[in-house]
């Protein structure tokens, strides 16, 4: 089996529940959403060479001609994880989950447990590979930085992930509409109250602006009247510069 792979990289989650813990990250191609503030190349077809990093931390890459096998793909993970110990194996993209054959198969060759990254949106296909994941990093989307709302997909979803350690993300911008933000938090509140809402100042791009440190706390206020636990926790790896 083979697959176009973006890059393999050792580096810190920079966001959410895991926020510093050391990962491998495979990212994939392809993505079924368009977020506004999406700063991600995934366009299918378009990556004729992953860009590895060869050994961990250095932050040199080095070309491998797509499409690559699993076998290749774990042996670089193994490399990495030969150098420096790590949390989990972050499988990212893009949407990683439009590639579930590759996932189970990757997962078969590697030791480290599977931390998936995932917009929330294509729950047949997180049943499909659950067994074979530890950790859920979901994506919820608000309307506003989408063509077309998909609150429906996400309550699917999260009834699917919360079998798995899974905490929910969404990332909001200066205009971000505060009945959005409530709508987030009581649909996970429904489905899985137990669960970590992450609420994240965008990273400006696409003409997306950050929301003032008020209103990062009024956005809070509103999700804790529905959650017990909701944090603001920004992409830490962009202030730190790292891959």
């Amino acid at each position: 089996m083979r697959e176009n792979i973006i890059e393999i990289f050792s580096s810190i989650q920079g966001e959410g529940k895991y926020v510093g813990c050391r990962q491998i990250f495979v990212r994939l191609e392809g993505c079924n959403l368009d977020c506004t503030y999406c700063d991600t190349e995934n366009e299918i077809g378009r990556h004729p060479v992953c860009m590895v990093e060869e050994r961990a931390g250095t932050h040199e890459l080095v070309p491998y001609e797509n499409p690559l096998s699993v076998e290749q793909a774990a042996e670089i993970v193994a490399r990495l994880v030969a150098d420096v110990p790590h949390h989990s194996l972050s499988i990212t993209g893009g949407e990683p989950l439009l590639h579930v054959p590759f996932i189970k198969e990757l997962a078969t060759h590697i030791d480290l447990p599977v931390f998936l990254e995932t917009n929330g949106t294509l729950d047949r296909a997180l049943a499909e590979c659950i067994d074979c994941i530890s950790h859920i990093s979901m994506d919820l989307k608000l309307p506003d930085v989408l063509s077309a709302p998909v609150w429906d997909a996400h309550a699917r979803f999260l009834e699917v992930a919360r079998a798995k350690d899974v905490y929910v993300k969404v990332v909001v911008a200066a205009d971000t509409c505060a009945d959005d933000v409530e709508r987030a938090a009581h649909l996970v509140a429904e489905i899985a109250p137990a669960t970590l809402l992450i609420l994240q100042p965008v990273t400006p791009y696409g003409g997306c602006t950050v929301p003032s440190p008020a209103r990062l706390l009024e956005l809070q206020r509103i999700a804790l009247h529905h959650l017990t636990d909701v944090r603001v926790i920004p992409q830490t790896h962009r202030m730190m510069d790292l891959l």
